[in-house]
């Protein structure tokens, strides 16, 4: 299937009592459910998508975070998003805390929900199914996956890489 690539970052904000940052949607993608801030690369511009979720980070929630301030949790290649495109995603956890509730914003309403809740909200199904069991499973490491969104309600979807915390912080400790 020949479509275009959309490229994107999403990032999991949370606050200092561990619940994570959801945006309830008025747009699309994803109008009327309930997901993480993000937004398209501005690659036109030779945007980074470190550079590209700092900057949602701070048009969406008002935080604003260096590139060092993220942490590179996943990296998701959706093929054929809605028959329309394919997506290549950049999923980021932000590692400084919100102390509060951002702002309205056109995008939609706020609320923090309970990391036990998470799952039980009316999320995009890519998100609910595969991207947030994936990221609570190799927090603090890193997965790429790839979703083939084509044919039906049954997403068939493939680890393609996944290094544990335990190892993702052991690669940078000095060998002797």
């Amino acid at each position: 299937m020949k479509l275009r690539h959309k490229i994107t970052t999403l990032v999991y904000l949370f606050n200092k009592q561990g619940e994570m940052l959801l945006l309830h949607r008025r747009r699309k993608p994803n109008l009327g459910l309930w997901s993480p801030i993000g937004g398209k690369l501005h690659g036109e511009e030779g945007e980074s998508p470190y550079e590209c979720a700092a900057r949602e980070v701070w048009e969406e929630a008002g935080l604003k975070v260096t590139t060092k301030d993220l942490h590179l949790a996943g990296l998701v290649a959706e093929h054929g998003y809605e028959g329309d495109h394919h997506w290549l995603m950049f999923l980021f956890e932000c590692k400084k805390k919100l102390a509060r509730l951002p702002k309205k914003h056109e995008e939609g309403d706020f609320e923090f929900v309970p990391l036990s809740n998470v799952s039980m909200i009316k999320m995009p199904t890519t998100e609910k199914q595969i991207l947030w069991p994936l990221f609570l499973k190799h927090r603090g490491g890193f997965f790429s996956v790839k979703i083939d969104c084509v044919g039906g309600k049954k997403l068939k979807w493939k680890v393609e890489e996944a290094i544990s915390p335990r190892i993702s912080n052991r690669l940078w400790l000095p060998t002797r």
